[in-house]
């Protein structure tokens, strides 16, 4: 099937569709990246057309609803420069490019909000809130994420540690013990030490969330999962939308254990915010 097989299809069919139908197809054809991150609303406005035109448009391209057909499109842009982005062709101007990275970005967080299952938020966050100590692990790219939460989780006044080196999260694996928790973090769930330090984390007693691919190797080895897909391909390209789309998912478990720690404990995160305040200039000041 060719990579552009839905904006394809749609041009083939711009002669068969009614006067309204073609003004949302022209407005996706003029951008589609830009069009993977617009709510129906603004396509509709954009284009002069009603919403249940744009849904009745979807839904003629085999799509259940306009999400549905946001992802086809995303997943039809998915072939761009190798080891780049998938959204992205060599002769892309500056222009281009800055467009459709934000766009592809825009429509994978919106797709990751729909399919994250608020059940297993809230499953997550009771480990997370009962944990004695919590590890991060990633690798790579999801090696940042690791980082970026163990910044977020120390606010909590909890014992919280990041690795991203292989022979550290063994050692660190293997010496858990009931109580702790280790988080996981692999878009692809695919590669082999991650699995295995799943593993044995698990046969020390801790308990293990895994944020990665649904079906993958890692998730059959983790407690709990978040599982998000994305038609970005890692394997391929540079990780962008499948970090972004980490991140945030790490936002959302910060955001549900502050909210469980209560009101008493907004003192606590306070102090450490009011900490920070001599090392900046007011805001409005010039610097001297």
């Amino acid at each position: 099937m060719a990579r552009h097989d839905l904006i394809d299809r749609i041009r083939q069919r711009l002669e068969e569709l009614n006067r309204s139908e073609r003004k949302v197809a022209d407005v996706i054809l003029a951008d589609p990246a830009k069009a993977t991150g617009m709510s129906i609303a603004s396509l509709a406005q954009t284009a002069s057309v009603s919403e249940p035109t744009v849904n009745r448009f979807c839904r003629s391209f085999d799509a259940k609803g306009y999400p549905d057909f946001k992802i086809k499109l995303a997943q039809s842009l998915a072939g761009g420069t190798p080891y780049v982005s998938q959204a992205v062709e060599p002769d892309d101007t500056a222009a281009n490019y800055t467009e459709k990275i934000f766009g592809a970005t825009i429509a994978a967080l919106d797709n990751a909000r729909r399919q994250t299952d608020p059940v297993r938020i809230e499953r997550v966050v009771d480990y997370l809130i009962q944990a004695k100590q919590t590890h991060f692990f990633g690798l790579g790219a999801s090696g940042a994420v690791a980082q970026d939460a163990q910044h977020k989780f120390f606010r909590f006044n909890m014992p919280v540690t990041a690795y991203v080196d292989v022979l550290m999260q063994r050692m660190v694996a293997s010496s858990c013990h009931t109580g702790d928790v280790v988080v996981v973090i692999s878009w692809t769930g695919r590669t082999r030490e991650l699995v295995e330090i799943a593993r044995l984390a698990r046969e020390s007693g801790a308990v293990v969330l895994g944020i990665t691919a649904p079906g993958s190797p890692l998730s059959r080895e983790c407690t709990e999962t978040l599982e998000v897909t994305s038609p970005e391909d890692t394997d391929h390209y540079m990780p962008m939308t499948s970090r972004m789309i980490q991140l945030a998912l790490i936002d959302v478990l910060a955001t549900g254990v502050t909210l469980r720690r209560g009101e008493d404990f907004l003192g606590h995160l306070k102090k450490i915010k009011d900490s920070l305040k001599d090392t900046r200039y007011p805001a409005g000041t010039q610097q001297p």
